[in-house]
């Protein structure tokens, strides 16, 4: 007897697959990463701030504004006061060092939180957002008060100031000079 050929798909795509034995390695764990993303999903979207919030944070005594980007990309235009740690640097031990207690609040932002300057703000596809992991790496590592620069702002309009090789090479119009 002949199948209809969408009951033979249906079958295949719920058909167990062989599943591979699981390859162990006691330093990745994707279990505890899916659990941290799912756990702090809705917790995430309430310290998200606006760019007046964020603002007013960055004043408050004992902040840690954290820069998370490469360090090159730091080096042209970084929001003024922030802490350059890039992301492939995080350790226990390196963010200890920028980060006094797993309770200090930290400010974060991203490539995905700035237009107008393509080079020190190359955007990433939105679903690899470096907030994303950085937020879920500094989750992973205990640290309790994350907060996100929220919306996507143009560096020629924005109130938050700027500092790096770029902004220094920027005329009174605010347009980019060739460095």
């Amino acid at each position: 007897m002949k199948l209809p050929l969408c009951l033979v798909l249906v079958a295949l795509v719920a058909a167990p697959v062989c599943a591979q034995e699981a390859i162990p390695n006691r330093l990745i764990d994707y279990d505890k990463f899916r659990e941290i993303v799912i756990q702090s999903s809705e917790e995430r979207e309430s310290k998200r701030l606006t760019e007046a919030q964020f603002m007013a944070m960055m004043k408050e005594p004992g902040i840690v504004l954290l820069d998370a980007r490469s360090e090159s990309r730091y080096n042209l235009r970084h929001i003024k006061g922030a802490i350059n740690l890039p992301f492939t640097e995080f350790t226990a031990e390196s963010l200890a060092a920028v980060i006094p207690s797993k309770n200090t609040k930290v400010l974060i932002y991203c490539n995905n939180n700035f237009e107008g300057s393509q080079t020190a703000f190359a955007a990433k596809a939105p679903a690899a957002s470096l907030n994303l992991s950085t937020y879920t790496s500094l989750k992973a590592y205990g640290y309790r008060n994350v907060y996100e620069l929220g919306p996507l702002l143009d560096v020629a309009t924005t109130k938050i100031p700027f500092a790096g090789k770029e902004v220094a090479h920027t005329s009174k119009a605010g347009r980019l000079k060739p460095l």
